[in-house]
This record gives C-alpha cells, sequence and structure tokens, in this order.
C-alpha cells in the first residue's frame, strides 16, 4: 500500500507544530525568521502551515534562526512523534477492550 503523501501525514503535521513551537519558544516572530532568512515573512508563515514544503538546509537555516541545534529539533520530532503515536495505540487498546 502506498504512504499518503508525507506532507499530509501525521508526522508532517507533528514536525510543522513542532516547528513553530520551538520559533515560539524561542521568543522570535515570523518576521524574525523572516528577517534571519532574508525572506518575506509570508513565506515563513506558508512553511509553518504546510503550504509550502521545507528542504533540510532551509531546516537547519530555520534552526539558526530560532536558536537551536538542528540535532536537538531532531531530537524534540522524534520525542513528539513517539509521544502521539503512543497516545493513539493506547486509544486504540482501549476502544478495543471495552469492546469485549
Amino acid at each position: 500500500m502506498p504512504r499518503e503523501k508525507s506532507n499530509f501525514s501525521p508526522e508532517y503535521a507533528i514536525f510543522l507544530a513542532t516547528l513553530r513551537r520551538l520559533r515560539e519558544a524561542s521568543g522570535r516572530t515570523q518576521t524574525d525568521v523572516a528577517n534571519f532568512l532574508k525572506r518575506d515573512q509570508s513565506v515563513v508563515s506558508k512553511c509553518e502551515r504546510g503550504e509550502r514544503r521545507i528542504d533540510v538546509i532551509e531546516l537547519r537555516d530555520y534552526c539558526v534562526a530560532i536558536g537551536v541545534r538542528l540535532g536537538s529539533f531532531i531530537e524534540v520530532l522524534e520525542t513528539d512523534i513517539a509521544a502521539v503515536t503512543t497516545a493513539k495505540a493506547s486509544q486504540q487498546a482501549l476502544r478495543r477492550s471495552s469492546r469485549k
């Protein structure tokens, strides 16, 4: 079975949420990040909303702009994905056990 496009996958949604959360936690605005990247604020907004894909080099630059190491971002992302996956698995198990 082919996998759905990653920009519509649950993992990509978590990626976008992590991107925005870490930017906000850094105290930087989309405009701050855009100025650092020498881009328009709308580009940053589109990336965070998933309307524009972000490649690994752009992600690295984004991380520099918000003061987060790329490796640290990946660690947070993996933790966030694992948490959501675990929560979904627990919910499914509860539903199955309640049917019995």
